[in-house]
């Protein structure tokens, strides 16, 4: 993603925003500074994206995402749940759809991740409109990068033609997917793309033991 810059004052009041209505979320498990320092990064990874007018907004989303991740990883929080991490270059097509495919079968039984190595400025609007054709809605999705709590927390981390870009840890489970890339496709394009992906996502699911809804 390009990089603008927002005024310092516009950023102090973001963050402090975000930060306290994270900490409130987050009390007696992760202090203040963390939480800021997540919000202030968080915010600085998304500026410049095609979703400006939201930064502020998706940051708040980038930094619970990640701070949930911190949390677990210092054992502050437990979860029974597996999750997932979906990883391609953009995260603007293929793990975007498969992020969706799997939070509408899977529902609240599987934390559901994405990221890219390189995000795009927004997410494929074909990929948008094909997973709406079959009722899954991605509309509010939004590129942004892997990492490192985010793939240090994932039990399966599915990659998506990001190659070496893609972070290796040992002990995690990973699995590949070959497929098309739909950029620059158009709909009747995507949705065969779209279709296989659900297949794969109902194989994971049943791999790891979750009913598909």
């Amino acid at each position: 993603m390009s990089t603008t810059s927002i005024p310092a004052a516009d950023r102090r009041r973001v963050v402090a925003g975000a930060t306290d209505r994270l900490q409130a979320e987050f009390a007696g498990v992760l202090g203040r500074e963390t939480i800021e320092r997540f919000v202030d990064d968080s915010l600085e990874r998304l500026t410049g994206s095609r979703y400006d007018d939201f930064v502020p907004l998706l940051a708040e989303r980038f930094a619970r995402e990640r701070l949930r991740a911190v949390a677990r990883l210092e054992g502050a929080i437990t979860s029974d749940r597996p999750t997932v991490l979906f990883l391609c270059v953009q995260n603007a097509g293929r793990s975007q759809m498969a992020a969706g495919w799997l939070s509408h079968l899977a529902g609240d039984r599987v934390e559901v991740l994405s990221g890219g190595s390189a995000p795009a400025d927004a997410v494929n609007p074909a990929a948008v409109a094909a997973m709406a054709e079959v009722g899954v809605d991605i509309s509010d999705a939004f590129p942004r990068p892997w990492t490192d709590e985010t793939v240090g927390v994932a039990d399966v981390i599915v990659t998506m033609g990001c190659g070496d870009a893609c972070p290796v840890l040992p002990g995690k489970r990973y699995l590949d997917w070959e497929l098309e890339d739909p950029a620059g496709r158009d709909v009747a394009a995507v949705r065969p793309i779209r279709d296989e992906i659900e297949r794969r996502v109902r194989g994971l699911l049943a791999d790891l033991g979750v009913a598909a809804g």
